[in-house]
Order: structure tokens, then C-alpha cells, then sequence
């Protein structure tokens, strides 16, 4: 356990930094840093908000989904609701202010699950993982200016079987998936 304990030796550390392009969400970097060995390298990469995923759990134990085009990607996605955290905003205010104008459902109970790193090779980019629970629908969504989506409702296990037939590729939403599975089997607390 010790290695895990001590990064010295690992650490890279940043010489100089440039921005290469902003955009509105996205802004791109190319960094100068000095090596563990002492060599200089370059890095490029993104600068991330940081964004939640939830987990939104009904009644009945089915999960809330959304089917939504990617334009990067050139397809429907499966997904569960997500959202990009507003400057100096609390994850959980983002999570709650997602589900609503996503799906209209508001949630009484909340936890936060984890935080997972979707592309650490080039972006810094974290997503909060929250559960969702005793859900009362509230009215219709209120979707962004520009947002199209569908919801539909999949228990666990269809989800489940989404992702082994290939139908359910989104990265957060597999990573949540991990993490609803053990939890609402009781596995993790």
C-alpha cells in the first residue's frame, strides 16, 4: 500500500502554460512541464467545468433514462440525466436543478456516490455520481434552449442488458451503472 501512499516519484509539474483555444464550454491547453526525470514535455488538453450524473430511481425501482442525439458521436444515446456544474456552483444544487429540467421529477433523498474521471488522458473533466430517491414528478421537464431528448424508464436489469447488447456505450452512464448496481443490491453501502 505503500506505492500508493507516495507519489513523488510520478509527479509532473507544470513550466509554462498557454491557452490554445476557448470556446463555451471547453478550454484548450498546451502545457510545458518538467518530467520525474528532470526532461521537459509537453501536454495538451481540456479544462473541464465538471458535470454530475444521477441516478434517478422511481417507486416501482425502474431507473429514469434519456435518449438524446450526440452530435459528435452521430447517434442516439441511452443515458441517464447529466448536466455541466454552473461556475462556483454546489455539485448537488446542479444534480437537483438537472433532474428537474431534464425529466420534472424533484427527489427527497440524495447521496452522493462517487466521482469518476471520464478522460484523464486529456481532460480534467469530473462527473459526481448521485442517487436519487423518493421521487415525486413535479410537471413537465424544462429542457435547455436547443435540448431534445425522451425519457424512458428501464429497470436495472434492462439497463444492464443495454450495455452488454451494445445499445448503452455512454461512458458516465456505465460508470453510474456500476455504482447503482452494487449499491441498490445492497453490496456497497
Amino acid at each position: 500500500m505503500d506505492k500508493l501512499n507516495n507519489d513523488d516519484h510520478l509527479i509532473e509539474s507544470c513550466i509554462s502554460s498557454e491557452q490554445i483555444w476557448q470556446g463555451r464550454l471547453l478550454d484548450v491547453r498546451r502545457d510545458r512541464v518538467r518530467l520525474p526525470d528532470g526532461s521537459e514535455g509537453v501536454r495538451e488538453y481540456v479544462t473541464h467545468p465538471g458535470a454530475v450524473v444521477i441516478i434517478p430511481v422511481l417507486p416501482d425501482g425502474k431507473l429514469i433514462f434519456e435518449r438524446q442525439y450526440r452530435y459528435p458521436v452521430g447517434r442516439v444515446m441511452l443515458e441517464l440525466p447529466a448536466g455541466k456544474i454552473d461556475p462556483n456552483e454546489d455539485p448537488l444544487l446542479t444534480a437537483k436543478r438537472e433532474l428537474r429540467e431534464e425529466t420534472g421529477y424533484a427527489a427527497a433523498e440524495w447521496r452522493h456516490l462517487g466521482t469518476m474521471h471520464p478522460t484523464i488522458g486529456y481532460a480534467n473533466e469530473r462527473i459526481e455520481i448521485f442517487l436519487a430517491e423518493a421521487l415525486t414528478f413535479l410537471g413537465q421537464n424544462n429542457l435547455d434552449e436547443g435540448e431534445f431528448l425522451e425519457l424512458i424508464e428501464l429497470s436495472l436489469d434492462e439497463a444492464m442488458q443495454a450495455v452488454r447488447k451494445g445499445e448503452l456505450t455512454d461512458g458516465k452512464t456505465l460508470s453510474a451503472l456500476l455504482w447503482a448496481e452494487k449499491v441498490l443490491s445492497g453490496a456497497w453501502r
